[in-house]
């Protein structure tokens, strides 16, 4: 009678072989790519997603699409690529339709799971960027701006411009204006006046409206007109004029009473005060003079004659002090 293998055995056995079975399962499968999404800007839009990182070998990836219309996967010219982005061909430029996407990965016979995207629609789900400002031209009261979408317009495209615009000072109020013209005015604006603006981009479609990011500010000065111009010509003129004429008349001023102001300008005439304590008082001792001569020189002494006005010593002048002696020997001043 053959022997039978325990009971125990044969459950391990079953264990064993399943576990090999899950195991060579699990190996045949990549991990699949996560954060797959489409990026779209200004209508040129691409499918991204973050590698699969694995221990051995280079990771490829493979992406498909289909449309709303045609449910059936075709390839998008991004089949076995190793980068992490695949942009969208010529073909699949159109902003009304429906695309949907899926990527997956691949390592030699290894593949993961495919990972599908949510539907896209390039003219609802695309972000528009800011126009650029080809020029602006200057005047007094306006600024002539010349600006051009960044993307081509396709049929049925309406594109409005919002412009927001303010003086360029601490405390302002922002105006706004909207145009469909790519070459437009703001009026109504303050001489030599530094004002800054911002644009907007509105793509509006009969299903759909998209808001597109604002500029970055740029700042323009007003000129000046040709009336203020003139007038500041003409004040400029009148102040030199005035000037001109108060300079003249200060010049005649001067010349006129030049002898008075020569008068207040000089300090006043005064005695000194020796002579203004012997003239108060005459009993005063004598004044002494200082003898810088040597003995054999004859020395020179100052006579002081007081006499009132009217008097006839004051009349005759010098001619009175010819007949006195003016220099002699040891004499004093009296």
């Amino acid at each position: 009678m053959p022997s039978r293998a325990p009971l125990p055995s044969l459950l391990l056995f079953l264990l064993l072989g399943s576990a090999r079975a899950s195991g060579a399962e699990s190996s045949s499968h990549l991990p699949a790519p996560k954060n797959v999404k489409v990026y779209s800007y200004n209508f040129r839009s691409s499918l991204r997603w973050s590698p699969v990182k694995v221990d051995r070998g280079l990771v490829l990836y493979t992406v498909h699409f289909k449309t709303g219309a045609l449910n059936q996967w075709d390839e998008m010219n991004c089949t076995r690529i190793a980068q992490t982005e695949c942009s969208f061909p010529w073909s699949l430029k159109e902003r009304p339709w429906t695309f949907f996407l899926r990527v997956r990965a691949e390592l030699g016979q290894v593949t993961s799971e495919w990972v599908e995207t949510d539907p896209f629609v390039a003219e609802q789900s695309t972000t528009i960027g800011p126009p650029t400002v080809n020029g602006v031209t200057e005047g007094p009261h306006s600024l002539l701006i010349s600006v051009t979408p960044p993307f081509r317009s396709g049929a049925g495209d309406l594109i409005q411009y919002h412009v927001s615009y303010w003086e360029n000072a601490t405390s302002t109020t922002k105006k706004e204006t909207e145009t469909s013209n790519t070459l437009f005015e703001i009026r109504n604006l303050k001489e030599l006046t530094l004002y800054c603006f911002s644009i907007q981009i509105e793509l509006i479609h009969s299903e759909s409206q998209l808001l597109g990011e604002p500029s970055v500010p740029e700042c323009r000065r007003t000129t000046i007109s040709e009336g203020t111009m003139a007038g500041y010509i003409v004040l400029i003129f009148v102040v030199v004029l005035v000037f001109l004429n108060l300079v003249t008349v200060g010049l005649l001023f001067l010349w006129r009473h030049h002898k008075r102001i020569k008068y207040w300008s000089q300090p006043p005439l005064k005695i000194p005060s020796h002579f203004e304590e012997y003239l108060k008082d005459p009993s005063t001792p004598d004044l002494e003079v200082l003898d810088t001569y040597t003995e054999d020189d004859p020395q020179v002494f100052l006579s002081v004659v007081v006499c009132e006005e009217g008097s006839q010593a004051c009349a005759s002048g010098p001619a009175g002090q010819a007949h006195s002696p003016s220099t002699h020997r040891d004499s004093k001043v009296t």
